[in-house]
């Protein structure tokens, strides 16, 4: 595919000229097409020359990105084929970069295939923190669940007085008498069972 950009000033003789090529892929049952070079042409003479890298889609799709560039700060995209040739003095970028090299109908593209990764840095990071959350979140509810309540578990239950039976006949020399105001009290003997006032 040759783009000519004509009479537009000192750019009459500049053409660029991308290498097209499809394959055909057993694992997605179809055929892909790929830009496999990018060529500068000046006055028909080969200015420079880049290898593509991931731009492809499937044959019956196009393929769309927002930057394809030769520079870093746009992933780079293209990338000069040789260290000794002179795609090292260009700059090349396309926004908004949209192509399709097989089955074109009625000269409109195709379903776009998006150079934009799924999993983007900033994707992972959120997904990360969505993953801390939810062990957080799972901690909490495991910490509530097993809350054990002081009223169930820890009730302060006093022990029962022991006190021994006695016969009533025993009972008559255990205790004695005291005298209190108008109360009749008893105070037992045996201190091993305390006092006990009636």
């Amino acid at each position: 595919l040759s783009l000519k950009f004509g009479d537009i000033g000192n750019l009459k003789g500049l053409v660029i000229r991308l290498l097209l090529t499809t394959s055909y892929y057993h694992l997605s049952v179809q055929n892909w097409f790929s830009l496999h070079r990018l060529q500068l042409l000046y006055n028909h003479s080969v200015q420079a020359t880049f290898n593509a890298t991931g731009i492809h889609a499937p044959a019956t799709d196009s393929f769309h990105c927002e930057h394809v560039s030769s520079l870093q700060r746009y992933d780079a995209l293209l990338v000069p084929s040789s260290a000794n040739d002179l795609s090292q003095l260009w700059e090349v970028t396309f926004i908004d970069f949209q192509i399709q090299g097989f089955n074109v109908q009625e000269g409109h593209f195709a379903h776009a295939r998006d150079c934009a990764s799924f999993f983007s840095p900033a994707i992972l990071m959120g997904l990360v923190m969505s993953l801390v959350l939810l062990l957080v979140l799972a901690y909490a509810l495991h910490m509530l669940i097993h809350l054990k309540s002081l009223d169930r578990h820890y009730e302060c239950k006093a022990s029962p007085a022991y006190f021994a039976q006695m016969k009533d006949s025993d009972m008559g020399d255990e205790k004695e008498p005291l005298r209190n105001s108008g109360n009749e009290s008893y105070e037992l003997r045996n201190q091993q069972f305390g006092k006990i006032y009636i």
